[in-house]
């Protein structure tokens, strides 16, 4: 009876032992079978849920300082490049618009004057230079009258000692011989002084010249000084330079601006890939074009079709703020993950308008 009661007992032992074999047998099985799957899979596709949908984002920043006078742009609305999306107040740049034009109308004024003042001045020299040239024939002329009655006095002065001629005709000659000289000096004087007002009128001529070039300087800068105001004024409507969603506005009316300040950024609906951070052993063979499936978390019943686009220089950690230093203390090896971008290729697809920048995706590539 004890042996048949031990025997039993043994028996439900056994069928247990057989049960856990079987189990733990179907387990290695399936466990060397999923492993083998991860192996093939591994040699044509590598994966990473350590991935994000990223897009261009164009900030709108003012270019010129001011107080805000109206806000047309609503958080989250879709605009379209050009539209108007904030304005300033304008009339500190239009004031400034209206003394520059005064200024470049002033400078024009100066132009003229300078000008007229030049070609006044032109006249009075050619005036003085014809003045000269009259002159000039006149002293030839009383050259040769003072020539000739110098010859006349020296002949009466012989024919006086000889008691040929009277005493009056030597003394008119003499007279003559002086007039003449008298009037070749006059004359000579004359031309001098008229030498010297050319050179002045010259001298002036110089300095309206120089004052109309400095004039004309004046009105390039007082030109220019205008445009710049102009373009100033232009600014004070900020529109947008991209077709794409506006992100959060904390604007009011009345808020003071400062140039260069971000606002806020558009994000644009079109321009949106993937940034996939692959561990480093991932990349062996990984190249530029090959085909990617993409699935999102927010629609994880949907695949998106993607392309590798290019794969980043550095890793992560090597572009970081603070990137590691393995020569100092204890080094631990650390695998690094590199940035690869995969861009979308079917942007049409209904999936792909819905995801917004930053959401969290998984993107598997095919190895060619």
């Amino acid at each position: 009876m004890e042996n048949n009661n031990t025997t039993t007992e043994q028996e439900p032992k056994k069928k247990s032992s057989k049960k856990f074999a079987i189990i733990f047998g179907i387990i290695v099985v399936f466990g060397c079978i999923y492993g083998f799957y991860l192996y093939k899979q591994s040699q044509i596709h590598q994966s990473t849920d350590d991935a994000q949908v990223s897009s261009d984002m164009s900030p709108v920043i003012p270019r010129v300082a001011g107080y805000i006078k109206d806000i047309r742009v609503k958080e989250n609305q879709y605009v379209h490049k050009g539209d108007t999306l904030v304005i300033l107040d304008d009339r500190d740049y239009a004031v400034k618009v209206e003394a520059m034009e005064a200024a470049l109308e002033t400078a024009k004024t100066n132009v003229s004057v300078a000008s007229a003042g030049s070609q006044v001045t032109m006249s009075n020299v050619s005036s003085s230079r014809q003045s000269i040239e009259t002159i000039d024939a006149q002293i030839k002329e009383a050259e040769v009258n003072a020539w000739r009655t110098e010859k006349d006095y020296e002949r009466y002065a012989n024919l006086i000692q000889d008691h040929t001629i009277t005493q009056q005709q030597y003394e008119q000659a003499l007279a003559a011989k002086q007039t003449a000289d008298r009037q070749l000096g006059v004359l000579k004087a004359q031309r001098s002084a008229a030498a010297k007002q050319v050179s002045a009128v010259a001298s002036q001529e110089h300095v309206n010249k120089s004052q109309t070039n400095v004039a004309n300087a004046q009105i390039k800068q007082a030109q220019a000084n205008l445009d710049a105001a102009k373009l100033d004024l232009s600014y004070v409507v900020i529109l947008a330079q991209a077709d794409g969603q506006v992100g959060k506005v904390n604007l009011q009316p009345g808020q003071y601006l400062s140039a260069g300040t971000t606002l806020f950024s558009i994000v644009p609906s079109d321009a949106k890939w993937v940034i996939a951070n692959f561990k480093e052993t991932q990349l062996t063979k990984m190249a530029v074009g090959q085909k990617a499936t993409i699935k999102v978390d927010a629609y994880p019943d949907e695949e998106l079709e993607g392309e590798v686009t290019s794969l980043s220089p550095a890793t992560g950690a090597a572009v970081s703020l603070l990137p590691p230093d393995n020569a100092s203390g204890n080094f631990v090896k650390v695998v690094q993950r590199v940035p690869v971008r995969i861009d979308f290729k079917d942007k049409n697809n209904p999936i792909y308008k819905k995801i917004r920048s930053g959401m969290n995706v998984e993107a598997d590539v095919h190895f060619n």
